[in-house]
């Protein structure tokens, strides 16, 4: 499994296809609004997101190959409520964008200093890291809420998972706290509010269809108590 081999080359392609999409959108939403393609932040954005990325991939092929196969689409027995939630969930975060670049990028409104511009990227790090490790351990990470009969779903309680019960959910709000200040901009935290909102709408409702659907999970709850913030919730 360390080198991929049991999951089709064409699934990493897919994989690749779809990031080179959303990095192609985001240039879109940023730059448009932006008003100028020289903008610094925006590149500076873009090309860390695309390190961050690349290593990411590179290190999950290694380590947990199946996990491309879970976040290759959107899989059929999806929770209509969570395609609804998703849907809200990704609209609010990608407004973090074009708003940022109205404000820090065409207008030049927000003055963050250098050092919160810092304290961004030091978020936006420790969310990627959280979510790859997440991945690393889990090959059922698929991006939306179902049980996976045919791939023999199970309860996964090693790494990150043996601290909180939705760890993919956390890194979203260092995503939603780092990109703001990352990209120069106070009033790009205006979605924060519905995207974090939403956020915990789905961790509520997707740790009660784990509880009645998934065999072990109840059991997994009572281990490990908290789903998103350790000793608090």
């Amino acid at each position: 499994m360390s080198d991929g081999q049991q999951v089709p080359t064409v699934v990493l392609l897919r994989g690749i296809v779809s990031f080179a999409v959303v990095l192609i959108v985001l240039g879109v939403i940023m730059f448009i609004p932006a008003g100028d393609i020289r903008w610094t932040k925006g590149w500076l954005f873009l090309l860390t997101f695309l390190a961050f990325t690349i290593g990411g991939v590179v290190y999950l092929w290694r380590t947990n190959p199946e996990v491309f196969v879970a976040r290759n689409k959107i899989h059929a027995g999806t929770k209509t409520w969570d395609r609804l939630l998703m849907a809200c969930q990704l609209l609010s975060l990608l407004a973090i964008f074009p708003v940022a670049a109205f404000d820090a990028g065409r207008f030049h409104g927000s003055s963050v200093p250098r050092s919160l511009t810092v304290v961004g990227y030091v978020l936006l790090s420790v969310g990627f890291f959280i979510a790859v490790r997440a991945e690393s351990v889990n090959k059922f990470a698929e991006p939306s809420v179902r049980i996976q009969i045919e791939r023999g779903h199970k309860v996964v309680d090693t790494g990150p998972y043996a601290i909180v019960r939705h760890p993919m959910y956390v890194s979203v709000f260092f995503l939603c706290a780092g990109a703001p200040l990352a990209l120069g901009s106070y009033w790009a935290f205006i979605s924060a509010p519905i995207a974090i909102t939403v956020l915990v709408v789905r961790t509520v409702l997707e740790d009660r269809t784990l509880q009645s659907e998934l065999t072990g999970y109840k059991e997994y709850t009572s281990r490990v108590r908290h789903r998103l913030i350790p000793g608090i919730w």
